[in-house]
């Protein structure tokens, strides 16, 4: 436990923010980071308000578990990630209330704003429907984030991964801002997408978005 304790309190807080920030309700969605050979993930099926850090699952990548409580039925998602993602150091997954309403149209966001470029491609993807907590749904969504950092899930949600606790839920704060305003735009017209030319330019410079010299 002493080993884990700062990153118990770091992923407790962050699923509070989460909630807080208007990204998650009350149970729903989960969140993780890399630890070691591993992984800290948030349990199954309880409020985030009546959770502790203790509360917080530690399983290993073939799946198993330690302590009294399950870690978060959609595990396997997180587990796989981090096995295909190096460059994966947390995961959020979200039930956000606009990422939602386009992936229950399954339909994914284009380039209308260049901060697509954010979550490393030119379209945040929708991954393909499959029930939560199968493998199914996580081959589906490691095919939506080739190449991306985050990608809208059919009927269900979204999810964004990064370095960190701090970027990850700050890029899936970001993809929800993004996914409103693509919405709003769809009540008054078709909105104006940007080439792919003018999207590698952005691309491009997303490589070294916000390096300190």
């Amino acid at each position: 436990m002493s080993d884990t304790t700062d990153l118990r309190h770091a992923l407790l807080s962050s699923a509070r923010a989460m909630n807080y920030n208007g990204l998650n309700q009350g149970a729903s969605g989960n969140l993780s980071v890399r630890q070691g050979d591993g992984f800290l993930i948030t349990p199954s099926g309880l409020d985030y308000a009546a959770c502790t850090p203790a509360s917080m699952v530690f399983m290993d990548v073939d799946g198993n578990w330690q302590g009294d409580l399950k870690p978060s039925s959609e595990w396997r998602f997180h587990r796989d990630i981090y096995r295909a993602k190096p460059d994966a150091g947390a995961i959020v997954h979200a039930h956000a209330r606009w990422c939602t309403t386009l992936a229950c149209l399954r339909e994914e966001i284009p380039p209308f704003h260049y901060m697509i470029a954010m979550a490393g491609g030119k379209t945040l993807r929708c991954a393909e429907y499959a029930t939560f907590g199968t493998q199914a749904l996580s081959d589906n969504i490691l095919a939506a984030l080739h190449e991306r950092k985050a990608c809208l899930m059919a009927n269900h949600g979204m999810l964004a991964y990064h370095s960190d606790l701090d970027k990850a839920l700050a890029l899936a704060v970001e993809i929800e801002h993004l996914a409103q305003v693509y919405c709003q735009c769809r009540t008054l017209g078709e909105p104006t997408l940007l080439d792919d030319a003018e999207m590698d330019k952005v691309l491009e410079k997303f490589k070294t978005y916000g390096n300190r010299a």
